[in-house]
């Protein structure tokens, strides 16, 4: 029987970023993107979130490569975590493999890890896929989308897409290249989802350096802008803004400071001479001459934007009169965190300006209609949508009906599913291990759900602490027992509350306990402890007997 080509994702479906997709055919793998999420708000502590590499770790010789669309976090962000595990070469465009090389640098992987650069319109080959490099806009320089040559026909990967005619570096989307793959034939489009619900045309980049122009215009104050470090056009674009308006710039956060030199250093931005300065030389520098870039567009707590706002940065502080342009889009469920950033910022004196007041962002993803004209140019067999949570990729399903899929031939899949492509049908064939691993510190997936489970218990209920001290031959209470309490309740408070307490312990355990089964006296201790505060309080904290022999 002939072999089939397996479509895996391992993640990017049903939720928005941890985009990895795997394609394999006999005994050959070809990884698309290495993504990470950020945490959800109840995974209290957790750092980030990266995909189930068990799949991988088990197929280890059959990987051939690792192919990156583009430089985000989210497509780029769990490279480092997955060449721990297996040792195969990733190809990237020029900036791309910069990026991964600065976090593989970080990760101490840079010596023993294989980062190849391609650029678009070049391919390469791995086992018995070759694999073309096809330039696509992004909020981002250097994205591509893939065209992945396979033993069963032509699949598109599309990576994240938007269609920009004016873009600022000058790259147009290469739409022809598409649709000559499209004329020989395409098997599967899978395509970026983010946008679907958005109805027609993404703006183009080169509007918000139209936008920026009347903000910059004869105003008197600093001019503070943040934006997604990675956003290397929009960085240029304000950088040449200020230029026109004779400020001179500075950068601070340490992620904008090394894409700003890493894109300069590849050609990807051009600096006018003069304008940058170091941000330890900004008060040499009148008010009204100058311009900080900044990271924090997203309120992170440790980002130097958020450090501003609430006066713990080293070097810059809030001024009355400062304009901040938030030049950015609060990503889903980081809106809160903006909005206190936003507020702090304004009560300080600053005036801010966001996307609601004015069109100093736009979209990296493409719209209904760029989204209509992909499958029109690919007019592939089968669809299936990507990136985006559930109600995203069945948006997309519908669109693509709209422009004559069959609906038979569209395809919504889940993370972790085998989806088999041959011949004149495909089916789901099984599922591999997939999901989230999360990643506290230094430690990987060594946070579970029981950890999680416990963390929240803490935060929601506290912690409340028994200490005895018992004789190891008799087994009689020597000192105790003693109550501590964590978020549950202030004990100075609550003297008579805590030798109620007490007391109950006691009684749980028989007051002069004999017994020297501790296991047994713990249990006794929590459940009796549990009803008694729950019956007081309606509050269930977390119960921690400790048992000292002496």
């Amino acid at each position: 029987m002939a072999e089939k080509l397996k479509i895996i994702p391992l993640g990017g479906l049903g939720e928005i970023g941890k985009n990895i997709t795997v394609y394999e055919h006999g005994d050959d793998i070809l990884i698309v993107d290495c993504g990470l999420c950020f945490p959800d708000g109840d995974m209290l502590g957790v750092d980030l979130v990266i995909p189930d590499f068990t799949y991988l770790e088990k197929n280890r010789n059959r990987i051939r490569a690792v192919a990156i669309t583009h430089g985000h976090e989210d497509h780029i962000g769990a490279v480092s975590f997955l060449l721990r595990e297996i040792a195969a070469p990733v190809y990237a465009t020029p900036l791309t493999a910069g990026l991964i090389k600065l976090k593989l640098e970080e990760a101490g992987l840079l010596q023993s890890s294989d980062v190849r650069e391609i650029k678009v319109g070049q391919h390469f080959s791995a086992g018995c896929f070759t694999v073309e490099f096809i330039n696509v806009n992004h909020s981002i320089a250097d994205a591509a989308a893939l065209a992945i040559k396979t033993p069963q026909g032509i699949v598109i990967h599309t990576g994240d897409f938007k269609i920009d005619s004016t873009p600022v570096d000058g790259g147009i989307i290469d739409l022809p290249r598409i649709g000559q793959l499209g004329k020989k034939g395409i098997l599967a489009l899978l395509s970026d989802s983010t946008n679907v619900e958005r109805p027609g045309y993404a703006m183009s980049e080169r509007h918000v350096g139209e936008a920026f122009e009347p903000l910059f215009r004869n105003f008197d104050h600093r001019i503070i802008v943040t934006t997604f470090a990675s956003n290397v056009h929009r960085l240029q674009q304000v950088i040449d803004c200020a230029a026109r308006h004779d400020r001179r710039v500075a950068i601070t956060g340490r992620s904008m400071e090394n894409i700003l030199r890493l894109s300069a250093e590849l050609g990807y931005m051009k600096i006018p001479d003069g304008v940058m300065i170091d941000v330890s030389m900004i008060r040499t520098v009148p008010a009204n001459k100058l311009v900080i870039i900044t990271t924090g567009s997203q309120g992170e707590p440790m980002s130097a934007l958020y450090r501003i706002a609430f006066s713990s940065h080293k070097l810059i502080d809030i001024l009355p009169g400062d304009r901040v342009i938030v030049s950015a889009s609060p990503v889903p469920g980081n809106e809160k965190t903006v909005s206190k950033m936003i507020n702090e910022l304004v009560r300080r004196g600053a005036e801010v300006v966001y996307e609601k007041l004015a069109d100093v962002h736009v979209s990296g993803h493409a719209c209904q209609e760029e989204l209509k004209l992909m499958i029109a140019l690919c007019k592939p067999k089968y669809f299936i949508p990507l990136h985006g949570e559930y109600r995203h990729l069945k948006a997309h399903a519908a669109l693509a009906r709209s422009c004559g899929i069959p609906p038979e031939n569209i395809i919504i899949t889940d993370v972790g599913r085998v989806l088999e492509l041959g011949g004149r049908s495909f089916k789901h064939t099984a599922t591999v291990p997939s999901g989230r691993v999360l990643v506290d510190g230094l430690g990987v997936g060594d946070v579970g759900s029981v950890v999680l489970r416990d963390r929240k218990h803490l935060a929601s209920d506290g912690l409340l602490v028994v200490v005895l001290t018992v004789d190891s031959a008799s087994g009689e209470i020597i000192a105790g027992p003693d109550i501590i309490t964590r978020g549950f309740i202030y004990v100075k408070e609550s003297e008579d509350f805590i030798e109620q307490l007490r007391q109950v312990v006691l009684q749980a355990i028989g007051g002069d306990n004999k017994n020297s089964d501790w296991q047994a006296m713990k249990s006794a201790i929590r459940a009796s402890l549990s009803d008694y505060l729950y019956k007081k309080t309606k509050r269930g904290p977390m119960i921690l007997p400790v048992i000292t022999e002496v």
